[in-house]
């Protein structure tokens, strides 16, 4: 993003927010405040977050017409691009700061499949985007936890090895862990082996079926079933 943004304004939102505990939320925040980034933290859904970064937006955008002035250029409504992960709310925050239903919104990924410019009051427009992907995200790390919060298509990736990992993430975290686990689906978790943990709950609750109790496992983190927690903190 850098490399395409160049010099341009830019605001870097973190939709989501009632998705992740305070605690994340707050080390988020002082990580982005020391880079000295702009950050506005939203609740698409809900609308938080969308009176500050409407106030932050229009900001920007007067600013440029202070330079078109400068140049003898009459002022026009400025343009920006909502751009990010597909499924992360971009649709949903744009209709929030409309106050009215301009882009469809679903809690899937591809869902844009189009650009699409809407007025923002006389000042501003924005495009609404599909989700971008890089072509290859070498952090398969990265990419792994993309695929937990549902931002990339299932069909990218093994539904079983990814709640597999995510098993064993859960199992480590200290505000979930495995006891957390074992109350929630009455399984022993030997160790911290997700393939065993998602095999005997196949068993358990599915004849056998592993994608059924893998996709079980995703659904109910997306949904907070284990308490809204981020997948990793700021280094």
């Amino acid at each position: 993003m850098d490399l395409w943004l160049g010099n341009r304004k830019r605001i870097l939102v973190l939709n989501r927010e009632d998705m992740i505990s305070t605690a994340d939320r707050n080390a988020w925040a002082m990580h982005f405040s020391r880079q000295g980034t702009k950050v506005v933290f939203s609740n698409g859904q809900l609308g938080m977050g969308t009176m500050k970064l409407s106030r932050l937006a229009k900001s920007l955008a007067a600013g440029v017409n202070v330079k078109r002035r400068a140049k003898g250029l009459l002022p026009r409504p400025v343009r920006a691009g909502i751009v990010g992960y597909p499924n992360v709310g971009k649709s949903s925050l744009i209709n929030r700061l409309l106050k009215r239903r301009m882009c469809p919104a679903a809690p899937r990924p591809g869902v844009t499949r189009e650009l699409k410019w809407v007025r923002f009051g006389k000042d501003l427009e924005l495009l609404d985007s599909p989700g971008i992907l890089p072509m290859r995200i070498s952090d398969q790390a990265a990419a792994i936890k993309l695929a937990i919060c549902d931002d990339i298509g299932e069909r990218s990736y093994d539904v079983a090895d990814v709640a597999a990992i995510l098993v064993q993430m859960l199992a480590k975290l200290p505000t979930v862990g495995m006891k957390a686990l074992q109350n929630r689906y009455k399984i022993d978790v030997d160790g911290q082996c997700g393939k065993m943990f998602i095999e005997k709950l196949a068993l358990r609750l599915f004849n056998g079926d592993v994608h059924q109790a893998a996709f079980r496992v995703l659904s109910d983190f997306r949904k907070g079933k284990f308490g809204w927690v981020a997948l990793e903190r700021p280094r």
